[in-house]
């Protein structure tokens, strides 16, 4: 498909000047790159915290479109390869509209990472394959569904984890993040392979190991024997389809030979761990919120598990802090733009945080403001993409917002939460009218009481 919906003159989009150019690698691209774009490297998202990288990008976004109107600007990243940067919601929703062509979702750098463990994975997959494989993610995750069907084995496992971290929760009278992420991948696991999975630390060894080299691409060659030994062990997953598991799922939905089920998975638990971040960060946002953490409670005894209540705290994290600050296409034929054209394989981002937090455009672009998420309003009206947007949006979107405000309705129905210091992070507690641009959940602490 041609998209035709700009037709301008042929001068090329504005280049960055060389001062520019370095700023914007400096302070727009690298942060993503250092904290870790495939799995976070803990360290560095703390440093990032302190220097709080992420409104230093977007500060600069908003001085480029002063200077250069609301059209795309594009530097040179090495030689043959352009990146554009977009800098109008409007531009956003076209390139995101036109997924996968002609602004395809396969962008080098993406295929550079993803190739180490599921290099037939949909995201890097050609138009051709797309149209087989995404089909079959849509399907076995729902992505039409609220809740999906499988929703009785998932809060069952949810409930069950969540009550083996209550002991914990007693004892210490504290939660950080290892215990949590531990409990959170025992559930993923449940959730993803089914209950024989819960202990299989192994498996999440194996993806976390070869996510590491994916943090940096082509760089690194590829550990083939380790990925044939995951993909192996998610295939032996696949063949017990344990019943209520998203394995089922995929066991049981349409494929042929060039679906590669076993390399769908994958993302699905990659994306699961992002979502840990985000709900690790929606707890730090409702232990300083009594007024929305005791309307979660009362909507956790009423609606269990449809909670558009926590479900809008964790879609709200995922604004203000999104897990996937570049989103990545690649134009795959000259495109042309308000302000000039861009060639054939030109990298276009988008750095979701200047779009989320740009208080010259969204008033609370810094506030905690969940009640944006319960309004009746149309994805198209506004540039919040914590799950992406159009044809390419996440088709997990809603088993992860399911499993993540089900987790976090779990855990405030016994106890409380307060922010409490730790030799990492001595910060003061969160300012709910001004957030930081950036919030490590692996530094985040809370004191727990039993209610």
């Amino acid at each position: 498909m041609r998209d035709t919906s700009y037709q301008h003159p042929n001068d090329p989009v504005p280049q960055l000047t060389p001062t520019e150019h370095a700023r914007v690698l400096t302070r727009v691209l690298a942060s993503p790159v250092i904290k870790g774009p495939i799995i976070r490297r803990p360290k560095a998202v703390d440093m990032a915290e302190r220097m709080d990288l992420d409104s230093a990008g977007v500060d600069e976004l908003k001085k480029l479109r002063a200077k250069y109107g609301p059209g795309p600007v594009q530097l040179q990243l090495f030689p043959g390869r352009r990146i554009a940067l977009l800098l109008d919601p409007e531009d956003v929703h076209r390139v995101l509209n036109n997924t996968p062509e002609p602004f395809s979702p396969a962008s080098m750098e993406k295929r550079g990472a993803l190739n180490h463990f599921q290099p037939s994975g949909v995201l890097v997959s050609n138009p051709e394959q797309r149209k087989i494989r995404r089909p079959f993610n849509e399907e076995a995750l729902e992505a039409g569904k609220t809740v999906h069907s499988h929703a009785e084995t998932m809060t069952r496992a949810i409930r069950e984890e969540v009550d083996a971290l209550r002991g914990h929760l007693d004892f210490t009278q504290a939660l950080e993040w290892k215990a949590f992420s531990q409990m959170w991948w025992r559930l993923v696991r449940r959730i993803t392979l089914g209950d024989s999975a819960r202990d299989d630390e192994q498996v999440t060894t194996y993806l976390n190991e070869l996510r590491a080299r994916g943090n940096v691409s082509y760089l690194v060659p590829k550990n083939r024997k380790q990925r044939k030994r995951f993909l192996t062990t998610l295939q032996h997953y696949l063949e017990r389809a344990e019943p209520g598991s998203l394995a089922a799922m995929a066991a049981h939905t349409a494929s042929t030979d060039k679906t590669v089920p076993e390399q769908q998975i994958p993302q699905w638990m990659f994306a699961f761990d992002a979502a840990s971040w985000g709900a690790f960060r929606a707890l730090s946002l409702l232990s300083v919120d009594p007024e929305t953490s005791a309307a979660a409670r009362a909507e956790t005894q009423e609606s269990f598990p449809d909670m558009p209540q926590l479900r809008a705290v964790m879609l709200e994290s995922l604004r203000l802090w999104p897990t996937t600050p570049l989103i990545l296409r690649e134009a795959e034929e000259p495109t042309t733009w308000r302000n000039g054209t861009l060639q054939e394989g030109t990298s276009i981002v988008i750095f979701a945080p200047f779009f989320h937090r740009d208080d010259e455009t969204l008033p609370e672009a810094h506030r905690f403001s969940p009640q944006l998420w319960l309004e009746n309003r149309d994805d198209s009206d506004w540039p919040l993409v914590p799950f992406s947007g159009g044809p390419g949006f996440c088709p997990g979107r809603n088993v992860v917002l399911l499993t993540a405000s089900a987790v976090l309705g779990e855990l405030l129905q016994h106890h409380d939460f307060e922010p409490a210091s730790s030799t990492k992070n001595v910060s003061e507690p969160l300012d709910l009218e001004n957030l930081p641009g950036t919030l490590s959940p692996f530094s985040s602490r809370f004191a727990v009481t039993r209610r």
